[in-house]
């Protein structure tokens, strides 16, 4: 991480992509954790709120559908499906691709698990994972809870370069 500029008295950090502009990283561990409805790849909404109520949300942003770092990861949140359930945590990926694109995309690789089309943008700029050069999502993972207050908060945040994948057993760590 760089330091890329002052946000009030906060700053703000980047992971230099290497293709020009840093994208922000501003959600970190005790935020609040922006709620937010958008549709799954079967045209479903899935919101934030309503799945925090069954327990932690694993939040994974990706940048492109049919690809071969993005295919890694999603083939971990699926394959590993049991190891995710055991920590109580629902993981689901989140891209700017089209739930079209989505859909064929998780029945020609197989992916059981829920992938968020963020067509619009408003979620991955929300979190700070926005890429703009390209304007898409950069990778990422977000891990969020309930506080005691119900309030939904970041437990866990990381952005990663455009070819660095999720490191699994790190992600699962954070969720216990």
């Amino acid at each position: 991480l760089v330091r890329t500029a002052a946000a009030g008295d906060e700053a703000v950090y980047g992971v230099n992509t290497g293709f020009g502009k840093l994208a922000s990283v501003r959600i970190k561990p005790g935020d609040t954790a922006p709620d937010f409805t958008l549709p799954t790849q079967d045209r479903d909404d899935w919101s934030l709120s309503a799945n925090l109520d069954k327990g932690d949300v694993v939040l994974c942003f990706f940048p492109f559908a049919f690809t071969s770092v993005c295919a890694t990861e999603m083939e971990c949140l699926s394959k590993e499906m049991q190891r995710w359930t055991d920590k109580g945590a629902t993981p689901v990926g989140v891209s700017c691709d089209s739930f079209a694109a989505l859909k064929a995309w998780a029945e020609r690789d197989g992916y059981t698990h829920t992938m968020l089309s963020d067509l619009h943008r408003d979620v991955c700029r929300a979190y700070g994972l926005h890429w703009k050069d390209l304007n898409v999502a950069q990778r990422g993972t977000v891990i969020i809870s309930k506080a005691g207050d119900g309030t939904p908060t970041v437990k866990w945040s990381q952005a990663r370069e455009p070819g660095t994948g999720m490191d699994l057993e790190q992600v699962l760590t954070a969720t216990a």
